[in-house]
């Protein structure tokens, strides 16, 4: 339980959440996602052209990854947190479509926005796995910012807690806990991810510039940071409602499989990069004849 004490040093909720645009609503979540694909874009074109690479392409390849991003994004809530609200018993499944209501999956939104990249990158002849390494970290931080959309909404804080920096959510929100008193505050979980993320975000520019993390290497690794830190949190805080199998909250095991997935593909980099080198093992010769074949006739 928690102490008064606490509540006076608690992080408090916003009371905005987004203001009218004429007919238009704003929402304060959309506004910090907005914010994080801008600052993703920007980091990613810095560190493509790092690469060697045309950084007005970044632009191209976002065309694709960013509306396949939102389309996986919300399939995954539909489909994967709450397909109950959409295909339950009295719900209809057109409310899927209302995205502006609400509901969005980052590991839906990761997941279609790599295929766009895919999708992007095949087109222009780039190779996907250099594009992946330079916009891992950004990526990273993208989801950093949008988390703070959580903190707007009040939405998806963890259990109940007496440290000083519990978070006040309003007692009189939709999403505070039935039967809990009304001054409890809770594990700021947006926080915990936002930090994670981040400080994760600055540990891979640093670990790919000290040649730590070869290619390919550097999503990967971001794949499987981004997936144990959510397992965490997802394990061990998060009392949303969710779906379950095998008593598990379903984001357990899907940010279980990104950590397995991740660390996998993280070994078999470097098995590839030792036995062929960084730039033979990039991608395989089909789609380096592809690559050469495109750029010699833009040439």
């Amino acid at each position: 339980m928690q102490i008064a004490g606490s509540v006076l040093a608690a992080i408090p909720s916003p009371s905005w959440s987004g203001f009218q645009l004429g007919p238009l609503t704003v929402h304060a979540y959309a506004l910090c996602i907005l914010l994080g694909i801008v600052v993703c874009l920007w980091l990613t074109r810095r560190r493509w052209a790092a690469a060697g690479e045309d950084p007005e392409t970044v632009w191209d390849i976002a065309l694709w990854a960013i509306p396949l991003g939102i389309v996986g994004a919300r399939l995954y809530h539909v489909l994967i947190t709450a397909p109950e609200d959409y295909f339950g018993p009295g719900a209809n499944p057109l409310d899927a479509l209302k995205i502006w209501e609400g509901g969005i999956g980052i590991m839906g939104a990761v997941t279609f926005g790599a295929l766009g990249a895919w999708i992007a990158c095949r087109r222009l002849g780039l190779s996907l796995l250099r594009f992946a390494d330079a916009a891992a970290p950004g990526v990273l931080i993208a989801q950093g910012i949008g988390r703070w959309g959580n903190w707007f909404n009040q939405e998806l804080f963890g259990r109940p807690t007496d440290l000083p920096w519990g978070l006040r959510i309003d007692p009189t929100s939709h999403n505070f806990p039935a039967g809990l008193p009304a001054d409890t505050l809770f594990h700021p979980t947006f926080l915990y991810e936002s930090l994670w993320n981040i400080l994760g975000a600055l540990l891979l520019i640093w670990l790919a510039r000290r040649g730590v993390l070869k290619t390919g290497q550097v999503f990967w690794a971001y794949v499987a940071y981004y997936g144990f830190g959510r397992l965490m949190i997802e394990l061990f805080l998060r009392i949303d409602h969710s779906q379950e199998l095998l008593g598990l909250r379903i984001h357990v095991w899907t940010a279980g499989a990104l950590v397995v997935l991740g660390l996998a593909m993280l070994l078999y980099r470097a098995v590839r990069n030792r036995r062929e080198g960084p730039e033979e093992a990039e991608e395989p010769a089909g789609d380096r004849a592809l690559a050469g074949g495109s750029r010699g006739a833009a040439g």
